[in-house]
């Protein structure tokens, strides 16, 4: 489990671009039974969290991901599998937990996750699946059912798996409810949601299982239908009282959905049944760190150090929170201490990156400068720290450096608005009044709610009304 908790991370927009489309693609849309509307209601999407009715912060102060999610104070590989608009960003996004990770890269964590004692013989493989009768196997409940999960698990070979758990299924006479989500699984993992609700469901029918509704939950998520996974996890709360991985569910998708206020609330579910679950103390701390209250913040990681988790990430976010707290004596050495636990170099980078906003706030200028480049040398991708030393080059005096910065930054992400707003702001103070208005636009697609570029917008389209 990891936390990352930047004091300024920025925001990152999926758009969809407009296509045209022949009969023959309208066509394969109305017969695709996994397509998803393109244009969702209001609060009923993922894929457009803030349309959500729930009062979500703004991304100026709470930072999200490149799917539009805000960052949770947990992070969760099944919530960052968001599409990346161009190629560079799918080969860049699975090295970095704040942004959300393609679907190509979501198979990598599958590849052999099994159990260390199937230790493959020097001679050849633990079982030679080409060779296996697999209809012999199925008529063995208790053999068919170990055999599947090895298959599954160990060799991720979903076409074998599927073809063992349909033969079991069928010798059970399609009374056995574990094969009905087995094959659900396999589905599941092929793209077939459809196929694969029908058996959750048909098992759920079965037999009630708390792991059958979080499965179907998984389809109806990844089918882009929130609320209807929202009233599952409702509708299994009440056959099984107080359990607390529903009540999580929960709270995970309104924290996806961009309504913290309810995420939050059933997160302090969480803790009255379980209070010493992980997640749900580190996403609470970090609702209070961007809600400014560090000083309640603090106490529930402080909670997560007195329970044993002892990592990188933790220390990072005493260190911030002990900052904006003022306890300026903790700070310092809760940053050493991230940077002595840190296992990578993105780590490193993000102690950096935030020591540097220390430094900024102390007002030592030279210093944040030495930080933000230290970032860079151990993460060339932030975006963050080139717009960072952008400003500072330009309180330099330095223009062409800064501006320099602000296009790595600007290409590197683009759904950030803070590069495109100082590039206009640059490019209006030294005259160029269209590139300007051009970077300013950027600003407002990635940001439609920020002040300070619809001001400049009306500025320069006064500017142009006078020309």
């Amino acid at each position: 489990a990891a936390w990352n908790l930047k004091t300024r991370a920025l925001t990152e927009m999926v758009y969809v671009d407009e296509i045209d489309m022949d009969q023959e693609g309208i066509a394969e849309i109305i017969l695709d039974e996994n397509a998803i509307a393109q244009v969702a209601r209001p609060g009923t999407s993922l894929k457009l969290p803030g349309t959500g009715q729930g009062g979500g912060p703004s991304p100026a102060v709470r930072p999200v991901t490149q799917s539009g999610r805000p960052i949770t104070g947990f992070v969760r590989p099944s919530t960052q599998s968001g599409r990346p608009r161009t190629m560079e960003q799918a080969i860049r996004t699975p090295r970095t937990a704040l942004t959300a990770r393609p679907l190509t890269s979501a198979s990598g964590g599958y590849v052999r996750p099994g159990t260390a004692s199937m230790i493959t013989n020097p001679d050849g493989p633990f079982i030679n699946l080409s060779r296996l009768n697999l209809t012999k196997y199925a008529q063995k409940p208790k053999l068919a059912k170990a055999l599947f999960e090895y298959i599954f698990h160990h060799e991720n070979d979903i076409k074998n798996a599927l073809d063992l758990a349909a033969l079991a299924t069928e010798y059970a006479q399609f009374k056995d409810w574990w094969w009905k989500v087995q094959i659900g699984k396999c589905y599941y993992r092929l793209g077939l949601y459809r196929e694969a609700e029908k058996q959750f469901k048909s098992a759920l029918k079965q037999q009630d299982m708390v792991d059958t509704i979080l499965y179907l939950a998984k389809v109806y998520l990844r089918l882009d239908q929130p609320v209807t996974a929202l009233n599952l996890f409702k509708q299994g709360l009440e056959r099984f009282p107080g359990e607390v991985t529903l009540i999580c569910g929960i709270a995970r998708i309104y924290e996806e959905m961009n309504n913290i206020s309810s995420a939050a609330e059933y997160y302090k579910d969480v803790l009255k049944q379980d209070n010493t679950h992980v997640e749900a103390i580190a996403c609470i701390g970090s609702n209070h760190f961007y809600s400014d209250q560090p000083e309640i913040a603090l106490r529930f990681y402080r909670r997560l150090l007195q329970m044993g988790v002892y990592n990188s990430q933790l220390f990072n976010n005493l260190g911030l929170c002990c900052f904006y707290a003022q306890q300026y004596d903790m700070t310092l050495s809760s940053f050493e201490r991230a940077l002595f636990l840190a296992e990578n170099e993105e780590e490193t980078a993000d102690v950096w990156y935030n020591l540097g906003h220390v430094a900024v706030g102390i007002g030592d200028l030279n210093l944040a400068y030495q930080c933000f480049k230290l970032t860079l040398v151990n993460n060339n991708d932030c975006a963050e720290a080139y717009n960072n030393l952008a400003v500072l080059e330009m309180r330099k005096g330095h223009t062409e450096q800064a501006r320099a910065l602000l296009q790595t930054a600007s290409s590197l992400a683009p759904h950030m608005y803070e590069p495109h707003f100082n590039v206009a702001i640059l490019s209006e103070k030294v005259g160029d009044l269209q590139r300007s208005y051009t970077a300013a636009q950027k600003s407002e697609e990635a940001f439609p709610g920020h002040v300070d570029t619809q001001q400049l917008m009306k500025q320069l389209k006064e500017h142009f009304a006078m020309l």
